[in-house]
Protein backbone atom coordinates (compact mmCIF):
# COMPACT_ATOMS: atom_id res chain seq x y z
CA UNK A 1 0.00 0.00 0.00
CA UNK A 2 2.69 2.42 0.69
CA UNK A 3 3.42 2.24 -3.15
CA UNK A 4 0.33 3.23 -3.87
CA UNK A 5 -0.10 6.46 -1.08
CA UNK A 6 2.19 8.65 -2.83
CA UNK A 7 1.04 8.62 -6.40
CA UNK A 8 -2.63 8.56 -4.95
CA UNK A 9 -2.49 11.68 -2.84
CA UNK A 10 -0.93 13.23 -5.77
CA UNK A 11 -3.30 12.37 -7.86
CA UNK A 12 -6.63 13.17 -5.75
CA UNK A 13 -4.84 16.29 -4.84
CA UNK A 14 -4.22 17.18 -8.79
CA UNK A 15 -7.68 16.37 -9.50
CA UNK A 16 -9.10 18.63 -6.60
CA UNK A 17 -7.25 21.39 -7.79
CA UNK A 18 -8.20 21.07 -11.09
CA UNK A 19 -11.55 20.40 -10.25
CA UNK A 20 -11.98 23.23 -8.25
CA UNK A 21 -10.28 25.41 -11.07
CA UNK A 22 -13.43 24.43 -12.99
CA UNK A 23 -15.84 25.17 -10.58
CA UNK A 24 -14.21 28.60 -10.31
CA UNK A 25 -14.79 29.29 -13.66
CA UNK A 26 -18.09 28.61 -13.70
CA UNK A 27 -18.77 31.21 -11.16
CA UNK A 28 -16.99 33.75 -12.94
CA UNK A 29 -19.46 32.92 -15.96
CA UNK A 30 -22.39 33.41 -14.17
CA UNK A 31 -20.53 36.90 -12.94
CA UNK A 32 -19.74 37.79 -16.33
CA UNK A 33 -23.03 37.21 -17.70
CA UNK A 34 -25.06 38.98 -14.84
CA UNK A 35 -22.43 41.79 -16.25
CA UNK A 36 -23.53 41.61 -19.55
CA UNK A 37 -27.14 41.70 -19.18
CA UNK A 38 -26.14 44.96 -16.82
CA UNK A 39 -24.47 46.65 -19.97
CA UNK A 40 -27.04 45.34 -21.95
CA UNK A 41 -29.77 47.19 -20.15
CA UNK A 42 -28.02 50.17 -20.05
CA UNK A 43 -26.97 50.63 -23.66
CA UNK A 44 -31.32 49.85 -24.26
CA UNK A 45 -31.70 52.52 -22.02
CA UNK A 46 -33.84 55.66 -22.59
CA UNK A 47 -31.14 58.41 -24.26
CA UNK A 48 -30.62 61.89 -22.15
CA UNK A 49 -29.31 64.63 -23.91
CA UNK A 50 -25.40 64.91 -23.32
CA UNK A 51 -24.61 65.59 -19.02
CA UNK A 52 -22.50 68.68 -18.54
CA UNK A 53 -20.38 66.38 -16.79
CA UNK A 54 -18.98 63.43 -18.04
CA UNK A 55 -16.46 61.04 -17.62
CA UNK A 56 -15.80 57.15 -17.67
CA UNK A 57 -18.13 55.60 -14.94
CA UNK A 58 -21.09 56.82 -17.43
CA UNK A 59 -19.63 54.07 -20.08
CA UNK A 60 -22.65 53.12 -22.53
CA UNK A 61 -24.94 55.60 -21.44
CA UNK A 62 -27.48 56.82 -23.86
CA UNK A 63 -27.06 60.27 -25.45
CA UNK A 64 -28.74 62.45 -27.80
CA UNK A 65 -26.67 64.97 -29.69
CA UNK A 66 -27.17 67.02 -32.45
CA UNK A 67 -24.84 69.89 -34.01
CA UNK A 68 -22.13 69.65 -37.02
CA UNK A 69 -18.85 67.91 -37.78
CA UNK A 70 -16.16 69.62 -38.49
CA UNK A 71 -14.94 68.26 -41.13
CA UNK A 72 -11.85 66.46 -39.36
CA UNK A 73 -12.35 62.99 -38.53
CA UNK A 74 -9.94 59.95 -37.65
CA UNK A 75 -9.78 56.63 -39.81
CA UNK A 76 -9.10 53.41 -37.63
CA UNK A 77 -8.90 50.54 -39.31
CA UNK A 78 -11.74 48.42 -38.50
CA UNK A 79 -14.01 45.37 -40.39
CA UNK A 80 -17.32 43.75 -40.87
CA UNK A 81 -18.33 40.56 -41.71
CA UNK A 82 -20.44 41.94 -44.50
CA UNK A 83 -17.83 44.69 -46.18
CA UNK A 84 -14.71 43.05 -44.95
CA UNK A 85 -12.07 45.32 -43.94
CA UNK A 86 -12.59 49.08 -43.93
CA UNK A 87 -12.32 51.98 -41.20
CA UNK A 88 -14.24 53.45 -38.21
CA UNK A 89 -14.92 56.91 -39.19
CA UNK A 90 -14.49 58.88 -35.72
CA UNK A 91 -15.07 62.39 -36.59
CA UNK A 92 -15.13 65.92 -34.23
CA UNK A 93 -18.69 67.39 -34.06
CA UNK A 94 -19.74 70.74 -32.53
CA UNK A 95 -22.75 70.27 -30.23
CA UNK A 96 -25.44 72.71 -30.88
CA UNK A 97 -24.34 74.43 -27.55
CA UNK A 98 -20.99 74.86 -28.69
CA UNK A 99 -18.78 71.62 -26.61
CA UNK A 100 -16.45 69.73 -29.17
CA UNK A 101 -16.72 66.26 -28.53
CA UNK A 102 -15.69 63.37 -30.85
CA UNK A 103 -18.44 61.34 -32.87
CA UNK A 104 -17.51 57.70 -33.92
CA UNK A 105 -19.74 57.83 -37.40
CA UNK A 106 -19.81 54.13 -37.98
CA UNK A 107 -17.78 52.18 -41.10
CA UNK A 108 -17.30 52.81 -44.48
CA UNK A 109 -15.47 50.15 -46.45
CA UNK A 110 -11.95 50.61 -47.99
CA UNK A 111 -12.81 52.02 -51.34
CA UNK A 112 -14.72 54.87 -49.16
CA UNK A 113 -11.53 55.96 -47.02
CA UNK A 114 -10.90 59.06 -49.44
CA UNK A 115 -14.49 60.25 -50.34
CA UNK A 116 -14.81 64.17 -49.02
CA UNK A 117 -16.82 64.44 -46.14
CA UNK A 118 -17.55 68.06 -45.60
CA UNK A 119 -18.80 69.32 -42.29
CA UNK A 120 -23.05 68.28 -42.00
CA UNK A 121 -25.67 69.47 -39.98
CA UNK A 122 -26.27 64.95 -38.33
CA UNK A 123 -28.72 65.12 -35.23
CA UNK A 124 -27.70 61.33 -33.52
CA UNK A 125 -28.45 59.31 -30.93
CA UNK A 126 -26.00 56.79 -29.25
CA UNK A 127 -23.69 55.73 -26.16
CA UNK A 128 -20.83 56.84 -24.76
CA UNK A 129 -17.89 54.89 -24.84
CA UNK A 130 -14.64 54.37 -23.89
CA UNK A 131 -13.09 51.72 -25.72
CA UNK A 132 -10.68 49.21 -24.22
CA UNK A 133 -8.68 48.44 -27.54
CA UNK A 134 -5.15 49.93 -27.68
CA UNK A 135 -2.69 47.42 -25.98
CA UNK A 136 1.26 46.96 -25.67
CA UNK A 137 1.35 45.77 -29.02
CA UNK A 138 -1.03 48.30 -30.68
CA UNK A 139 0.95 50.01 -33.67
CA UNK A 140 0.98 53.59 -33.23
CA UNK A 141 -1.54 55.76 -35.95
CA UNK A 142 0.22 56.54 -39.22
CA UNK A 143 -0.62 59.81 -38.89
CA UNK A 144 0.57 60.64 -42.41
CA UNK A 145 -2.04 58.17 -43.80
CA UNK A 146 -4.65 58.99 -40.96
CA UNK A 147 -5.46 55.44 -39.45
CA UNK A 148 -5.49 54.69 -36.57
CA UNK A 149 -5.04 50.80 -35.07
CA UNK A 150 -7.70 51.54 -32.26
CA UNK A 151 -9.82 53.85 -30.77
CA UNK A 152 -7.92 55.52 -28.07
CA UNK A 153 -10.00 58.26 -26.48
CA UNK A 154 -7.38 60.84 -24.81
CA UNK A 155 -5.29 60.90 -28.06
CA UNK A 156 -7.85 61.07 -30.44
CA UNK A 157 -9.71 63.87 -28.29
CA UNK A 158 -5.92 65.75 -28.39
CA UNK A 159 -5.38 64.91 -32.32
CA UNK A 160 -9.08 66.56 -33.24
CA UNK A 161 -9.11 69.01 -30.59
CA UNK A 162 -12.05 67.85 -28.95
CA UNK A 163 -13.19 66.98 -24.98
CA UNK A 164 -12.50 63.29 -24.57
CA UNK A 165 -16.06 61.88 -24.91
CA UNK A 166 -17.01 59.67 -27.54
CA UNK A 167 -20.73 59.08 -28.55
CA UNK A 168 -21.22 56.12 -30.85
CA UNK A 169 -23.82 56.50 -33.03
CA UNK A 170 -26.56 53.90 -33.01
CA UNK A 171 -28.83 56.30 -35.27
CA UNK A 172 -28.38 59.01 -37.20
CA UNK A 173 -30.56 61.95 -38.95
CA UNK A 174 -29.05 63.91 -41.36
CA UNK A 175 -26.59 63.35 -44.43
CA UNK A 176 -24.72 60.28 -43.22
CA UNK A 177 -22.46 60.65 -46.17
CA UNK A 178 -22.03 56.81 -47.07
CA UNK A 179 -21.33 56.15 -43.11
CA UNK A 180 -22.91 52.97 -41.73
CA UNK A 181 -23.53 53.61 -38.03
CA UNK A 182 -22.53 50.23 -35.79
CA UNK A 183 -23.89 50.64 -32.33
CA UNK A 184 -22.13 49.49 -29.52
CA UNK A 185 -23.07 46.09 -28.49
CA UNK A 186 -21.95 43.28 -25.94
CA UNK A 187 -20.98 40.90 -28.39
CA UNK A 188 -17.98 42.28 -28.66
CA UNK A 189 -16.88 41.59 -24.63
CA UNK A 190 -15.23 38.87 -23.81
CA UNK A 191 -16.57 35.86 -22.63
CA UNK A 192 -14.34 32.51 -22.35
CA UNK A 193 -15.13 31.70 -18.89
CA UNK A 194 -17.00 28.31 -20.02
CA UNK A 195 -14.23 27.75 -22.25
CA UNK A 196 -11.60 27.72 -19.69
CA UNK A 197 -13.67 25.62 -17.44
CA UNK A 198 -13.91 22.96 -20.00
CA UNK A 199 -10.57 22.62 -20.50
CA UNK A 200 -9.88 22.72 -16.86
CA UNK A 201 -12.21 19.64 -16.54
CA UNK A 202 -10.28 18.06 -18.68
CA UNK A 203 -7.05 18.38 -17.57
CA UNK A 204 -9.20 16.62 -14.45
CA UNK A 205 -9.98 13.91 -16.44
CA UNK A 206 -6.26 13.55 -17.45
CA UNK A 207 -4.90 13.61 -14.36
CA UNK A 208 -7.08 11.69 -13.21
CA UNK A 209 -6.63 8.78 -15.53
CA UNK A 210 -2.28 9.43 -15.77
CA UNK A 211 -2.68 8.88 -11.72
CA UNK A 212 -4.76 5.26 -12.71
CA UNK A 213 -1.95 4.07 -15.10
CA UNK A 214 0.68 4.82 -12.64
CA UNK A 215 -0.93 2.96 -9.70
CA UNK A 216 -1.75 0.29 -12.34
CA UNK A 217 2.20 0.24 -13.48
CA UNK A 218 3.24 0.00 -9.96
CA UNK A 219 0.91 -2.83 -9.01
CA UNK A 220 1.93 -4.28 -12.22
CA UNK A 221 6.06 -4.09 -11.12
CA UNK A 222 5.04 -6.26 -7.92
CA UNK A 223 4.32 -9.46 -10.14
Amino acid sequence: MRRYLFPLIVGVLGCAILISLGLWQLKRLDWKEGMIAQIQDRIMGQPVPLPAAVDPSMKYQPVLVSGRTTGEEIDVLSGTRESGGGYQVVSGFVTDDGRRILLDRGFVDQDRKRDPRPPTRLEVAGNLHWPDEKGSATPDPNLSENVWFARDVPAMAARLGTEPILVVAAEVRGDAQGVQPIPVAVEGIPNNHLSYAVQWFMIAAVWAGMTVALIWRIRQRQF
